[in-house]
């Protein structure tokens, strides 16, 4: 069977584009990476995204007060995590599986 080369086409254009977003700045910027903006960005923006995460994700359960338990212990088993261990993966792991298994298991939403 033929492939449909529409279908292939597609791929390969969004695959293209996608590379070439991730690669341009770096292809771009790479002269200007001591400039103080870059670094202050690189520095800063990761925290100020976490903190906004964290914000969005307990917008729900603090506003209708649902599944503000399950969120909360959650929360605090990954900083928990993160303060043990300093490992960034086994603390959103650890956060999403205490946090399933009390939405499933102990405390079910509502």
């Amino acid at each position: 069977m033929v492939p449909d080369t529409y279908l292939l086409s597609f791929i390969a254009l969004s695959a293209m584009a996608t590379f070439l977003t991730r690669a341009l700045p770096f292809l771009l910027f790479s002269r200007q990476a001591d400039h103080p903006l870059l670094q202050f960005l690189g520095r800063y923006l990761p925290p100020v995204l976490m903190v906004l995460l964290v914000i969005y994700a307990l917008k729900t359960p603090l506003v209708s007060g649902e599944g503000l338990v399950q969120s909360v212990l959650a929360l605090l088993t990954v900083v928990g995590l993160h303060l043990l261990l300093r490992n960034a993966l086994v603390s959103i792991l650890g956060g999403t599986f205490c946090y399933m298994w009390l939405v499933q298991t102990l405390m079910p939403l509502g």
